[in-house]
């Protein structure tokens, strides 16, 4: 029962990418549409308002400054709105402003698209910075990562000279994709029993007579979006753990299926740009292999137990349950955990710190390599980052200048994916290990030992993947932990970004070429066996080491 409740979901998924990834595409192609007549009139307004005379496409520089900028004055906005929450309305509980580095940490966590808490959500934040900001910014990461993604897309596979034109991707994103989906799965989650209100905090009597206050709030709108824009976090300090969040089996999938649904439609949409559909879906086949293969790891594991529990005699048979909800079983919590980590969402409905050490390897895993799937288009990116290395090996082997999509792969685009590749080990790698070589880092660790090396790791490897889940057994609202993490998110969002984008416009240049018989097709099984193997190389030889030392001789341990 428990595989045929991942197969059913899988199966959903898979019906799903074609007309989402259909209506994506035509959203972003820029082509005249009967979503004009629908949106149009709306878009024009805001045109107006943000003063967006000239809508002609952008360079790649052009571009990635405007995305830049404008990610500067949303965070500029928000971190003036934490700390002075106190005085502002929608604070019917009186939450006091929050400290400093816990506000550049949570500013920077939710413009990256992160949603890394350091703080508890019905404790931390006002009903206003519910929605002016935490609300608000899962939009924009959002819009901001898609926008990009398909910039990136255009440059790749267009014969123009530009990669499109920032703002309106920015408002087309929004206007036609993230706040209608959000209003309908908002409206889905309240019929399912999720609260959605500004009542204060509800008070009840007990049935032994004692009086309890229960956080309320508008939850169901911040788990719409957050969601739909893999955003993560949560209006509750245990997220999608908590029943007002989560209250369901259904709910569960409503959410699994709204974090992975747009990510898994983006292979589809790449396809349809190339004018090459086969292409596509090769993308995707090897990003679903990917992800089977760490789902698989995750769900034997936890379906296996804890091998010092099984040693012991004790009847383990219904499976490792510690940290998962009852309601959810090991099926429903290892499918969350998997689609999570592999959507880069940080939504959890379990704690990961809970889980048996192959299993945390599973998440851990999707993390580091950062293209199964992945968010709002930079799973995409990085899958092509890949994909084009993978031909320019092959390019080298047989002594072929590489060329990807009609454009030929030179020493310039090779640099670039080079620093984008190596800025995710080194982001996670080298502040993991300044952690254990100082008390700053040392004291918030909870759990001795090779337990502990995966907290610190996973920690790191969440936020440079812009994922955001933890595995909580860290003490990290610290200065120390606040401003690092917080540092490691903004190079894990914008070195790859701006590279890939550099990338982008390098090709958009240069002279398409035609197609021979001596051509390397990227549309094939042989392709898509390099390129799961490009990925597997890469990432076992930047982090295995570091899985060695944590989850791996964990498990070795318990055995």
């Amino acid at each position: 029962m428990g595989i045929l409740q991942i197969v059913i979901v899988l199966a959903v998924l898979v019906l799903l990418v074609k007309p989402v990834g259909t209506y994506v595409y035509h959203v972003f192609s820029n082509e005249k549409s009967r979503q004009d007549r629908i949106f149009g009139p709306f878009e024009k307004i805001i045109y107006v308002l943000i003063g967006l005379k000239n809508r002609d496409g952008m360079t790649w520089k052009k571009y990635a400054l405007s995305f830049l900028l404008t990610n500067i004055v949303l965070t500029a906005v928000g971190y003036l709105i934490l700390r002075l929450q106190k005085y502002l309305p929608f604070n019917p509980s009186g939450i006091d402003n929050m400290e400093q580095t816990l506000s550049f940490n949570t500013i920077i966590s939710f413009m990256t698209n992160t949603n890394l808490q350091h703080y508890s959500g019905e404790s931390g934040v006002s009903y206003f910075s519910q929605m002016a900001v935490i609300t608000m910014m899962m939009f924009t990461s959002a819009a901001t990562g898609f926008s990009v993604a398909m910039a990136f897309i255009r440059g790749i596979t267009s014969k123009g000279e530009t990669i499109g034109n920032f703002f309106e991707d920015f408002v087309k994103a929004h206007t036609r994709i993230f706040i209608p989906a959000a209003v309908l799965v908002t409206l889905l989650l309240v019929a399912l029993q999720v609260p959605l209100t500004l009542n204060p905090t509800l008070t009840i009597t007990t049935l032994e007579g004692a009086v309890q206050s229960i956080a309320m709030g508008p939850v169901a709108a911040l788990e719409s979006i957050k969601h739909l824009g893999t955003n993560g976090g949560g209006f509750f300090g245990v997220n999608s753990a908590h029943p007002f969040e989560n209250p369901n089996s259904l709910t569960n999938i409503v959410e699994i299926l709204s974090m992975w649904t747009l990510p898994a439609a983006l292979p589809y949409v790449y396809g349809r740009f190339a004018k090459n559909r086969k292409q596509g879906w090769v993308v995707f086949s090897a990003m679903m292999t990917l992800f089977l293969l760490f789902l698989s790891l995750i769900y034997f594991s936890e379906l296996r137990g804890n091998p010092a529990i099984n040693a012991m005699g004790i009847d383990s048979s219904q499976g490792s349950m510690e940290g998962k909800e009852v309601r959810f079983g090991i099926p429903q919590s290892s499918l969350f955990s998997a689609v999570t980590t592999a959507a880069t969402t940080g939504t959890v409905n379990n704690m990961h710190d809970t889980l048996t050490p192959l299993g945390g390897l599973g998440t851990l895993g999707e993390m580091m390599l950062n293209v199964v799937f992945g968010g709002k288009g930079v799973g995409l990116i990085n899958m092509l980052m890949y994909a084009m290395l993978g031909v320019f090996l092959c390019g080298l082997m047989v002594g072929r200048t590489p060329e990807f999509l009609g454009r030929k792969i030179e020493p310039r685009e090779m640099k670039l994916i080079a620093i984008a590749i190596l800025a995710h080990p080194f982001i996670i790698l080298a502040p993991t290990a300044i952690a254990f070589l100082t008390d700053l880092g040392q004291g918030s660790i909870s759990n001795p030992g090779s337990h502990g090396i995966t907290q610190v790791l996973y920690e790191y490897t969440s936020s440079a993947a812009n994922n955001g889940s933890g595995f909580e057994g860290l003490a990290d609202n610290t200065p120390f932990w606040n401003m690092t993490t917080g540092l490691v998110m903004l190079f894990g969002r914008y070195i790859s970004m701006i590279a890939m984008l550099a990338v982008a416009g390098s090709l958009v240049r240069k002279q398409w070429v035609p197609e021979t018989v001596g051509t390397f097709r990227t549309d094939n099984k042989l392709f898509y066996g390099i390129l799961i193997g490009t990925v597997l190389i890469i990432g076992a030889l930047t982090f295995l080491p570091a899985i060695v030392l944590g989850p791996i001789a964990e498990h070795l341990k318990l055995g």
